[in-house]
């Protein structure tokens, strides 16, 4: 089949060449798209010319390439909330065109300013892809009235949240650890403040972002189920601007100053949170703190027409202290730098340097069992992407990616002379992963386009590291150990070779509706140790290796999509089937906290999920908002778990319904509302005891045989804005809302324990036992302004 594919790719190219050799005398247009306020490149703005029905859209990096027959010609430049901009040209040689857009101030008041084209749903070939409506973002009901990126998301079809007050999400059956989350290209592996009440994304600087669930371009690979791109504000390069605010929990303040005039600008955002502050003038206190912080800054500078180059870091930090006793933090760090080149008018590089790094500490203070415990993942990547516009019908893209792993899975260390514990460490791992890729974009017709490409992934299990020989792998409680081999630095211990094929194909039917079908394969080759059903900061990675195969999945999407009322209205209806193998779990009881033989544990075997998803979406008018439906299952086997049977992943839900929606009252107030419904996630609990060796032990029922009880909660909000006319440059707009506003106790999770009357008294001989849940949030008033000038 590979071969198949490969055969397949490679004939397409070469047809795709013969076509082009047989058009004489073609130049380019080419350049970047920006507006002209700020000098922000935009993304996805569109370049299109009538006569010929030839058009392109500028990249994620406002480059447009348009090649066309020698001529005169006029080109019109558009953009969602911008007026139209159209240059004429005389086409006798490749010509430099840069253009700026305004901003439509009429239109602003009718329709919100987008990264994407009217009937973008319809037209672009790949599908399963979400754009995530930032300014409407902001307008929802929001948790202590601050907005949230990852708590959008997880109202969008196909993807399933872990529970109330938490930023973990679900795609398609996919685990957490499953779903590829960049900012500015730098990897992010927990998105997580205050245990997930609040995301790492600051929704102010915030310039793009998109989701995939399926027909993932072959340029991304590490991870199964989706991939969420985040691409950060650039800054103004024109003026300085300033925005802020205070919300329940936190305030944030973001700066755009240009550094020289057009060419330079710099951007600076930091949020913190003052929950630390109310515990510290609380009757109660006794010392407890809780607060987070997160900082991001990006610089960008333009030393040649030709050349873009951005730096971009971020620092994000929880802090829990719990009295003098015990204490906690844990974050990420980020640095990207990249930098764009034209070679010419058809050849465009994208260079990145990143460096990833998410680290987190325990320490107990006590005298007698103090002991500091520290662990981290880091990450040193280089990547190179070269786009090559060979003609409208055929864009190719190809690029390397390198990447550096280290592992740090924990140290303890003492920090009293009279701590029971001793200094130790867990084993560093090490990998190498590399993936090389081709990808193309090819228009056949005017009905038909496909986008297919395959990626080339090679991982290197390294030393410097010992690896042990187990007389029985999977026996976790009798452990022998046989034998032991010693690998030096940088020294092969395992090595992994995959190929991913990704296609995907579109069939316009006609302007208004169109059929899509995707394939991809992914394979992933870290492997997030937990075996809890929320992830929890505290979760350790583990590469590939000896013990642990790559996981892969393979994923068949096909889908109808059809806009109304002059592109009003975006209806869509997907399907999707995903076979995944050597999914990552634990064994049954399995000892994971500080084990050094941590391979016995570790479970291997297959999933299987899919699902039917319809979503609708208003995008004009004084109402706005989108509705998604959800039907799905997802189940896993895993040999000798479960006695091998069949059982429901932790994240399966069989209905997941979301209703979101914005009224625009009057020119000033706006109501938003949110409704979300999704059948309880399953959960394992005891149905029995038995008697040990003098101890009463639970009998556990199968895993995930009962689910929690129904989610559902409706939350609102009122918008209060400056005026639309208004020319002065500072602008305050404040929301109240109400959060579960019929104070539905939504369970978070369930527990077993001795059978207690209202004072914790225990009833009876101590051995019958109750269930009791434990739920986030019950009706929550809040109130939030916000700034800009």
């Amino acid at each position: 089949m590979q071969k198949c594919l490969c055969l397949g790719f490679l004939f397409l190219f070469l047809m795709s060449n013969m076509e082009a050799q047989n058009v004489q005398k073609n130049f380019t247009i080419s350049g970047y798209i920006k507006d002209s306020a700020t000098g922000e490149e935009l993304i996805y703005a569109n370049v299109y010319q009538k006569d010929l029905d030839l058009g392109s859209t500028s990249n994620i990096y406002g480059f447009y390439s348009l090649t066309l027959p020698e001529g005169t010609y006029q080109i019109d430049f558009s953009y969602l909330g911008y007026q139209l901009s159209s240059k004429t040209v005389n086409l006798t040689r490749d010509l430099e065109l840069n253009v700026e857009l305004a901003s439509d101030a009429q239109q602003l008041q009718e329709v919100v300013v987008s990264d994407k084209k009217e009937d973008q749903s319809v037209d672009e070939v790949g599908m399963s892809r979400m754009d995530i409506p930032l300014e409407e973002i902001k307008k929802l009901p929001a948790l202590f009235g601050e907005p949230d990126l990852v708590k959008s998301i997880q109202t969008m079809p196909g993807v399933a949240s872990a529970g109330e007050g938490t930023s973990t999400f679900y795609v398609r059956g996919g685990g957490a650890d499953q779903n590829l989350i960049l900012m500015d290209e730098a990897p992010i592996y927990d998105v997580s403040h205050l245990f997930g009440l609040f995301s790492v994304f600051n929704s102010d600087i915030i310039k793009s972002a998109e989701l995939y669930k399926g027909g993932v371009p072959a340029k991304y690979g590490g991870r199964l189920s989706s991939l969420l791109e985040v691409t950060t504000k650039d800054g103004s390069a024109k003026q300085f601007r300033a925005s802020g605010g205070m919300s329940t929990l936190l305030g944030k303040l973001a700066l755009e100053v240009p550094v020289v005039n057009d060419k330079a600008s710099l951007l600076l955002a930091g949020r913190r949170s003052y929950f630390d502050l109310f515990m510290a003038l609380s009757e109660d206190d006794e010392g407890d703190r809780i607060s987070f912080y997160d900082v991001n800054l990006k610089f960008n500078y333009k030393p040649t027409n030709k050349d873009r180059i951005f730096l971009s870091a971020y620092s994000g930090r929880d802090i829990w202290n719990f009295g003098d006793d015990f204490s906690m933090d844990w974050g990420n760090t980020t640095t990207s730098f990249r930098w764009n080149h034209l070679f010419n008018d058809k050849l465009f590089s994208n260079l990145t340097l990143i460096y990833s790094d998410f680290d987190y500490k325990l320490e107990d203070k006590t005298d007698v069992e103090g002991f500091i415990w520290d662990a981290n993942q880091k990450e040193f990547s280089l990547k190179e992407d070269i786009s090559y516009f060979v003609h409208p019908r055929l864009t190719l893209h190809m690029g390397y990616q390198g990447i550096y792993r280290i592992f740090e899975p924990g140290t303890i260390t003492p920090n009293d002379p009279s701590s029971i514990f001793k200094k130790t460490t867990l084993q560093s791992q090490y990998a190498l992963d590399h993936g090389v890729y081709l990808g193309t974009d090819h228009q056949l017709s005017d009905r038909l386009a496909l986008q297919y490409g395959l990626r080339l992934s090679y991982f290197q299990n390294i030393g410097k590291g010992t690896i042990f020989e187990y007389s029985d792998p999977r026996d976790n409680v009798n452990v022998e150990i046989i034998d032991s081999t010693n690998y030096g630095r940088f020294e092969n211990i395992k090595t992994f070779l995959n190929l991913e094929p990704r296609f995907s194909a579109r069939y316009k039917i006609n302007a208004e509706q169109s059929i899509k079908f995707s394939y991809q394969r992914m394979v992933q080759y870290i492997h997030l140790l937990s075996n809890s059903t929320v992830p929890i900061p505290f979760n350790t990675w583990a590469p590939s290796s000896p013990y642990l195969n790559p996981q892969l999945a393979d994923q068949v999407s096909i889908g109808y999509f059809r806009n109304f009322s002059n592109n009003t209205y975006e209806f869509s209806l997907e399907a999707y089937y995903k076979k995944a193998k050597d999914i990552t779990e634990f064994a049954d009881n399995a000892e994971i906290f500080f084990n050094k033989n941590i391979a016995t544990e570790y479970r291997q075997g297959d999933m299987e999920s899919y699902g039917l998803e319809l979503f609708l979406r208003k995008t004009k008018g004084r109402l706005k908002g989108q509705a998604s439906y959800t039907w799905s299952k997802a189940e896993v086997n895993i040999p000798t778990v479960n006695r091998d049977r069949t059982f429901p992943a932790n994240h399966d839900r069989r209905h997941n319904f979301n209703l979101l929606m914005t009224y625009q009252l009057s020119n000033r107030w706006e109501f938003g509302g949110s409704f979300n419904y999704s059948t309880g996630r399953p959960i394992t609990l005891p149905t029995g005891k038995y008697e040990f060796d003098g101890y009463i032990l639970d009998y556990f029922a199968p895993r995930n045989s009962y689910r929690l009880p129904d989610f559902h909660r409706m939350d609102i909000s009122f918008t209060h804005n400056s005026k639309k006319n208004d020319t002065r440059r500072f602008k305050v707009t404040k929301v109240f809302g109400i959060y579960n506003v019929y104070n539905r106790k939504n369970p978070f999770t369930i527990y077993t324990r001795v059978k207690q009357d209202d004072e914790g008294n225990i009833i009876g001989n101590g051995q019958e036992k109750e269930a009791r849940l434990i739920y986030m949030f019950g009706i929550l008033p809040y109130a939030s302004i916000n700034f800009s000038f």
